[in-house]
């Protein structure tokens, strides 16, 4: 099933996205300097540099990945079309995995809720955001995601993310008590 690339096309340097387009997800084998040429899925073509990213799935479920960078391709032709499972798996191929959390969802929620709960009773800004409203965003400068750990916050302002962080880290080990005290 191999299609052969037009002799006025061959310069891979010098097409167009849309035309690197047109080799996304299928096999190819690449022609590169110095007499090399590499076979595999073609996942992506960076724009700036024409480089090359292709993907070849091993029997031992491992993925081999590999760039060839765009100043040393010299040819590219189109091997084989991909099926639908093949599509899917390289559409997803640096995606995360699922990860098993080892916080249940109602753990989590409530572990949020009573986070939320003790910092409005301390005066302290906080609302619910995000799609599956799992994110805390405190005075709309720092954003707690989940398992709401003082890892997990992230702020531009680090002396915010620093005090936010204390914080979090005193109602962590002291989540029996609703009310900062002064000293």
């Amino acid at each position: 099933m191999a299609q052969e690339v037009p002799s006025d096309m061959t310069q891979w340097s010098n097409k167009s996205p849309l035309e690197w387009q047109d080799y996304i997800n299928k096999e190819v084998k690449v022609y590169a300097d110095e007499k090399n040429d590499y076979q595999g899925w073609l996942v992506t073509v960076d724009p700036v540099s024409t480089s090359i990213v292709l993907a070849n799935f091993q029997e031992d479920q491992e993925t081999l990945i590999r760039v060839i960078m765009g100043h040393a391709v010299q040819e590219v032709q189109v091997v084989d079309e991909a099926d639908e499972a093949t599509k899917d798996r390289l559409a997803h191929l640096f995606t995360p995995r699922e990860t098993t959390s080892p916080y249940c969802k109602d753990d989590l929620e409530k572990k949020k809720l009573s986070l939320k709960n003790w910092l409005e009773q301390n005066n302290i800004p906080v609302s619910v955001q995000g799609e599956s409203c799992t994110v805390l965003c405190v005075a709309g400068v720092l954003t707690i995601d989940p398992p709401y750990g003082p890892e997990n916050c992230s702020s531009a302002n680090e002396i915010i993310l620093s005090r936010v962080q204390g914080l979090l880290q005193w109602f962590l080990n002291n989540q029996g008590e609703t009310r900062l005290t002064s000293h």
